[in-house]
């Protein structure tokens, strides 16, 4: 940010009233027309596309981008969205619409770590490692941001701030307590490369407390960590109405005055919710000062001026026509995004894909087989068109090929007609699936299962799920329909990892599509008749069962996400299977001895042995020999993405800096240290059970570190 615009800001603030101040501190801005300023609405989303204002182009849930693995490709995601929108935002306003969820403070995107597959918003964040949420928030942020050093295209709020993923029904009085190291290691480390590294603009807190401390009002992660360790200069707000839990749940105040007071006091600028309604109060009872009020406003009228929304410093971007609002270009990248998702994770004896002119009838049997839920997730917008599963594959084989469809259950409750019997449509799918040459059966979830506390309406546990299990009748289908004897391809349409151990041993063939987006259904069809080969890897574990799991309310680290857990699992992080096979060979490092602050080059030739194009995620990992019992094993820190005709050669190359060796002390200090590590490049986790669902080991490496142990930057 410029001297000029922090100077612009100071000057308008300084002309302002005490009681215009307060005004500007609450998500709905009235305007100030003598001073030329508008009246704005910050709360906006837009965490796979602009949401809940309207027609937009709708991409798969942030969990499915994440399975691309690929940075750059989020980067152009993102930077689809902000153009989107820019052209909403312009249009709106000139037409004296200024509502919310219509503005340009997109508070997107969730990088908390997805700890735990019960959470229910698990599906809003980039998976389960601190890394790859790092790379690909980043890069998210930079696409909404734009590349203007002076301007923003549209600024980026980084949430929830910052231990926070579930229990959703204790959010509002749930105190998350975790270790400096559990800290450092895990649940600071994106936010502080996103705020550092990408410049976002925007940190939002949580709901819960942190070691006893409301997070929204936390003196430890906002005034000490984000503004002081990191030097963040951007605003901070509130998740929505989460200062009213200081007194209402949490109970560190008596009072709503008390409480806006904390959270201002602590660098929260910008409050969603009325608890800085009471701030007026809190000025006339001392609580806080003037001053502290005007550093607030300021910051926010920071961004504003930022974003052009002052008629003497207009944007670059702010001619972006309408036309480019779901345009054909973007929803073709909403596509590619959806087959860029999928997972491949079982196909046995190579069933997938099928060939069309041997399949005379197919059936597309289940509860997400013809949803538009199961497609888009939450915090989504309007598409002008949705393609789900059964439509897809419909319009893939026209009428070449028969199609039956039959819903088989409902998702989740025992019935499908409120008058009828349970198991009112099982017959029907068996007759469907007696009569196809395959089945493609459609289960999982959507946004009314695992979600939001609040938003999610199902029977279970405000948004969480209770287990890792199909719910209602869904198992049972599954072992019904392959009861049949044809051969079953399962498309799971699910946000988090679910327990699929019986699917995988008795059914042939089992794609993970996630909420892939409004036009989802399209990728799905062209995926099993073999237009392109899927090429997605879990950016989350697939745990064998529940029991794998730990308290849901512990926060330590320990036995969690595969840095850290030695179950077997069933399916690893950063598995997933293709059409093609994809070889690596000749894996070097630039240096096998080096001083502890040295990079280290890592690269390896990989060869397209298939007959598929592939999109093939190189994934780079390390692990210390000599760690200690609370450091992870190995864990990812280096991707490089390639693009393979069949039969071609290229290299990949991944540079590792003195900061991807680092460990975290138990006492939560970043330090380098001497030693020997463990270095794999390949097209998955160097773990034994990787290897055995794909077939292939990665490469090892050692790399000699000489040198003392020495403190560095977090």
């Amino acid at each position: 940010m410029s001297e000029k615009t922090k100077t612009y800001a100071k000057e308008l603030v300084s002309q302002m009233t005490v009681e215009e101040k307060l005004s500007q501190v609450l998500y709905a801005s009235p305007a100030i027309e003598r001073l030329h300023i508008p009246a704005y609405n910050w709360w906006n989303e837009a965490l796979h596309g602009v949401a809940r204002a309207g027609v937009a182009t709708v991409f798969p849930q942030a969990i499915g981008m994440a399975a691309s693995f690929d940075p750059d490709f989020l980067y152009r995601i993102a930077d689809v969205v902000s153009t989107e929108g820019r052209a909403k935002f312009q249009q709106f306003s000139d037409r004296g619409d200024r509502d919310i969820y219509k503005g340009l403070t997109f508070w997107s995107p969730n990088i908390n770590i997805f700890r735990d597959p019960r959470w229910g918003r698990g599906h809003e964040t980039y998976g389960e490692d601190p890394y790859l949420t790092a790379e690909l928030g980043m890069s998210y942020i930079r696409g909404l941001q734009g590349d203007d050093p002076e301007h923003l295209k549209a600024a980026a709020c980084a949430k929830h701030f910052a231990v926070h993923s579930g229990p959703e029904a204790l959010r509002h009085e749930f105190d998350a307590q975790v270790s400096e190291h559990d800290l450092y290691d895990t649940y600071l480390y994106a936010f502080s490369r996103c705020v550092r590294e990408a410049g976002a603009e925007a940190v939002m807190g949580a709901y819960n407390r942190v070691n006893g401390e409301p997070a929204c009002g936390s003196r430890r992660l906002l005034k000490e960590i984000l503004r002081g360790e990191w030097q963040f200069e951007g605003h901070i707000v509130s998740d929505c109405w989460a200062v009213n839990d200081f007194h209402l749940h949490h109970g560190v105040t008596k009072t709503a005055a008390e409480s806006a007071a904390m959270a201002v006091n602590n660098g929260c600028d910008l409050n969603c919710g009325n608890a800085y309604l009471h701030l007026g109060t809190a000025l006339a009872q001392g609580l806080i000062s003037e001053e502290t009020v005007t550093e607030a406003v300021e910051r926010l009228m920071e961004v504003r001026i930022r974003l052009g929304m002052m008629d003497d410093e207009p944007s670059p971007y702010a001619n972006i026509p309408y036309e480019k609002v779901e345009c054909k270009e973007h929803t073709e990248l909403s596509v590619e995004a959806a087959r860029r998702s999928i997972v491949l994770l079982k196909n046995k004896d190579q069933m997938l894909p099928l060939n069309k002119k041997e399949i005379h009838t197919i059936a597309v049997i289940g509860p997400n087989a013809n949803s538009r839920d199961a497609l888009v997730g939450n915090y989504m917008g309007t598409s002008s068109r949705y393609i789900t599963p059964l439509e897809g594959i419909q319009q893939y084989v026209g009428d070449e090929v028969r199609v039956l469809y039959a819903q088989g259950c409902h998702l989740y409750k025992d019935k499908v007609e409120g008058l009828a019997e349970p198991k009112d449509r099982f017959q029907e799918a068996v007759l469907a699936a007696e009569q196809a040459d395959a089945v493609v059966l459609c289960l999982g979830l959507d946004a009314t299962i695992e979600g939001e506390e609040g938003d999610a309406g199902n029977e279970y546990a405000s948004g969480d799920k209770p287990d890792l299990k199909l719910p209602g009748l869904q198992q049972e289908l599954l072992e019904t329909i392959a009861a049949a004897g044809k051969p079953v391809i399962l498309v799971l349409l699910a946000g988090s990892a679910m327990d699929v151990s019986w699917a995988d041993e008795h059914v042939e063939a089992i794609l993970d599509a996630w909420y892939p987006g409004a036009r989802g259904g399209r990728a799905i069809a062209e995926a099993i008749f073999g237009e392109y080969s899927p090429s997605g890897k879990l950016p989350v574990t697939f745990y064998a069962n529940t029991e794998q799991l730990g308290d849901f309310t512990d926060y330590s680290m320990s036995n969690r996400t595969y840095r850290y857990t030695n179950a077997r699992v069933l399916y690893p992080f950063g598995y997933g299977l293709s059409y093609s096979q994809v070889e690596y060979s000749q894996a070097a490092l630039s240096q096998t001895e080096c001083e502890v602050k040295d990079n280290v080059t890592v690269q390896a030739k990989v060869t397209n042995r298939g007959s598929y194009p592939v999109e093939e995620s190189v994934q780079v990992y390390i692990r210390h020999e000599d760690r200690q019992s609370y450091e992870p094993g190995f864990q990812l820190k280096g991707l490089c993405h390639l693009t393979l005709e069949p039969g071609e050669t290229k290299l990949a190359e991944v540079v590792l800096k003195t900061r991807d060796f680092a460990v975290i002390t138990e006492d939560g200090t970043c330090v380098i240290r001497p030693g020997d590590y463990q270095i794999s490049i390949g097209g998955s986790q160097p773990d034994a059970r990787s290897e055995a669902l794909t077939g292939n080991r990665t490469q090892l490496l050692m790399v000699r570190r000489n040198g003392e142990e020495e403190i560095i930057a977090y």
